[in-house]
């Protein structure tokens, strides 16, 4: 498979994840608004409450695949927001993977932090790649943190790749109830 076909993948799959994360907000609006949707969601979160964990699990093993892809056969040299992105995704997935097989839901919190951290260092990055004049000495000269090795769809790059992996494993992880009900 070549890189564009692999990044254009990727594209796909964050744009889909997107789709999931609006999804999910959503019902959980409707569910605040009106007393039928709110006992359906409720229904939802305690049916597949666990089975979000693995969801989530999901998402962050494809973003490490997907890393792994692009820095070590693509020759996609990661920069340092790069791997700070890394640090905070990389655990996710076993974490929440082994969360999952335990049916342990207390779990979130570790998540949410590492996601939230995810979050703002995806953010931060895209801003950077938007507007390379906020560079403030994070990234190296010699690989700057504003190269769009990436740009598909017209607007997916690897960073926002990784934001929107970031919002959708917190998105799935506030919609697991914290308790397990089975």
């Amino acid at each position: 498979m070549s890189t564009d076909s692999v990044t254009l993948l990727l594209a796909v799959l964050a744009v889909m994840a997107a789709m999931w994360t609006v999804a999910i907000g959503v019902g959980a609006s409707s569910a605040r608004r009106n007393p039928t949707a709110a006992e359906r969601w409720r229904v939802a979160r305690d049916t597949h409450g666990t089975t979000a964990l693995l969801a989530a699990g999901l998402v962050a093993l494809v973003m490490m695949g997907g890393s792994l892809y692009l820095s070590e056969v693509a020759d996609f040299p990661p920069c340092r927001l790069c791997w700070y992105q890394r640090i905070a995704a990389y655990p996710l997935g076993p974490i929440l993977g082994l969360a999952w097989f335990r049916r342990d839901r207390a779990v979130r919190p570790y998540a949410l932090l590492l996601a939230g951290a995810g979050t703002v260092i995806s953010l931060y990055h895209v801003l950077l790649e938007r507007f390379p004049s906020l560079e403030t000495g994070a990234c190296e000269i010699d690989n700057p943190c504003t190269v769009r090795w990436v740009e598909r769809l017209g607007f997916m790059t690897i960073p926002t790749m990784a934001l929107i992996g970031f919002v959708t494993i917190a998105t799935i992880l506030l919609f697991c109830p914290r308790e397990d009900h089975t």
